[in-house]
């Protein structure tokens, strides 16, 4: 399976430009599933309610048309992330975009710094879907800190989890490979880079994508500042494998009995 990400600079509000970007970086490439960053579409660095409402759309909507356009011409399954409006409510979203049309949603359930102010918390829950015989995972930036979302997935069999991110801390690159290891997972990390630079909050995106095998290997890593296309071939099936020594199984040898205070209040 050929598995990768596209790490590029989104154009604050300009969708349309955006969408453009995203297939001239696809074009051609042949990957069975690429990720994309985080609210690729629109940018990040909103500063009103009525900014985001504006630049989000229901999943019927034309970002979303746009990707099944792309992953049914290219054939390649696409995780993207946009601002996703349902009624009321606007959701910081990841779509999972197949060749066929099928698509799957995510909703991101850890809110990070301002997101708090412009979106509600996801609702959808981790859950795992397929691709093909693979069984995807999706979460979004900051839910990388919580090692419960990993650990969620793996747990439902989840062989690839697909991270869409904007991020601004350091920590997330040198990290993924652990949750690749703790979860005996592949990963992929499709982060941005560039800055943005609104409403007194001056944001730099610190790119560094990356891609992760079950025994915590870094197959791909993009650098700090350049638009990066990197597509790799893995083996999901060694995601199955949850044995760390003749004797030790990673999911068989836990006793969830002594890990009841992670879920108290």
């Amino acid at each position: 399976m050929k598995i990768g990400f596209a790490q590029f600079n989104p154009a604050f509000g300009q969708v349309d430009k955006n969408l453009s970007r995203i297939e001239r970086l696809i074009g051609r490439r042949q990957a069975d599933l690429l990720v994309l960053p985080e609210l690729c579409t629109t940018g990040y660095n909103f500063i009103s309610k009525k900014e985001v409402r504006v630049l989000s759309e229901t999943t019927r909507g034309k970002t979303v048309n746009y990707f099944k356009e792309i992953s049914k011409r290219t054939k390649i399954n696409i995780v993207a992330g946009f601002a996703e409006k349902e009624g009321s409510k606007i959701y910081n979203s990841a779509v999972l975009v197949r060749p066929s049309g099928k698509i799957d949603v995510y909703r991101k359930t850890h809110l990070f710094g301002n997101e708090k102010k412009y979106f509600s918390p996801g609702n959808t829950g981790f859950k795992v879907f397929s691709v093909g015989q693979v069984k995807i995972g999706m979460m979004i930036c900051f839910d990388w800190i919580f090692p419960e979302a990993a650990r969620s997935l793996a747990l439902q069999g989840a062989q690839v989890i697909c991270h869409p991110a904007n991020l601004v801390l350091p920590y997330c690159p040198d990290s993924m490979p652990v949750r690749a290891l703790e979860n005996r997972v592949f990963t992929v990390t499709a982060n941005r880079i560039g800055r943005e630079s609104r409403g007194g909050n001056d944001l730099k995106f610190i790119g560094q994508s990356v891609i992760a095998g079950p025994n915590a290997r870094v197959l791909s890593r993009a650098p700090a500042d350049k638009e990066t296309v990197s597509i790799v071939d893995i083996d999901p099936a060694m995601a199955d494998n949850k044995r760390i020594t003749p004797v030790n199984d990673l999911f068989k040898d836990r006793r969830p009995a002594f890990y009841k205070r992670i879920i108290r209040k």
